[in-house]
C-alpha cells in the first residue's frame, strides 16, 4: 500500500472546508446520514479527528463518544484536534503502528486509508445537506471507491455492517455518487 497520509490530509482539508462553511442556520438540517442532522454530524466529525489521533498513537478510539457533545464552535474544536493529528501524521512510524479501531485491529497505513473513507463520505453528507457539493474533491471519492467496495460487503448490511443496502447507480456515475451509493446513501 502506498503512503495514504497525503490522501488523509486532503480529506482532512476538505472536511475542514465543509465545517468552515456551515452557518448557524444550517445546523438543524437533515443529512443523508440518517441518524445525524448537521449539528450532530459536526460533533461526530470532531470525534473522528480525535479518534484518528488516538488510534495512531496506540490509544483506544472508543474511549471518546461517537459524537462530541456541547460544542458551540465546531470549526475551532476541529482545528484544535487537527493540529494534534497533523503532528502525529508527520512521523512516518504511524504507518506501521498497530491500531485498535471500532471494526478491527489494523496497521496504521490501513487505518489511515479507512479514515480517509469516513471523512470523505461525511464531507459529502455535509455538502449534500447544505447544497455545497461543488466544493468536493472528486479525487477523494475516486481513491475511496475501490477501498469501500473491497472492505464493505454488499451484503449483509445492518448490525455490525452499519450501512444501508447498496443503492443502484449507473456504472459511469460520478465517483461520489458511486461511493455514497455503495454505502447505502441516495446520491
Amino acid at each position: 500500500m502506498t503512503d495514504p497520509r497525503p490522501m488523509l490530509v486532503l480529506a482532512l482539508d476538505q472536511t475542514q472546508a465543509m465545517i468552515d462553511t456551515v452557518g448557524a442556520d444550517e445546523l438543524e438540517l437533515p443529512t443523508p446520514c440518517p441518524e445525524y442532522d448537521v449539528r450532530t454530524l459536526l460533533g461526530h466529525l470532531v470525534t473522528v479527528v480525535g479518534r484518528i489521533n488516538l488510534a495512531l498513537t496506540g490509544g483506544d478510539p472508543l474511549t471518546i463518544p461517537a459524537v462530541t457533545p456541547g460544542i458551540t464552535d465546531f470549526a475551532g474544536a476541529w482545528k484544535e484536534r487537527r493540529v494534534v493529528l497533523d503532528g502525529t501524521l508527520s512521523d512516518p512510524a504511524v504507518l506501521a503502528v498497530t491500531c485498535k479501531l471500532p471494526w478491527g485491529t489494523l496497521p496504521g497505513a490501513a487505518a489511515i486509508a479507512a479514515y480517509v473513507g469516513e471523512l470523505t463520505t461525511h464531507s459529502w453528507d455535509i455538502a449534500k445537506a447544505t447544497g455545497r457539493t461543488d466544493l468536493l474533491d472528486e479525487s477523494l471519492a475516486e481513491y475511496c471507491l475501490p477501498l469501500v467496495q473491497q472492505f464493505i460487503p454488499a451484503e449483509p448490511r445492518g448490525g455490525h455492517v452499519p450501512f444501508g443496502p447498496v443503492v443502484e447507480v449507473a456504472d459511469d456515475a460520478p465517483a461520489y455518487d458511486r461511493l455514497v451509493a455503495w454505502e447505502g446513501r441516495r446520491p
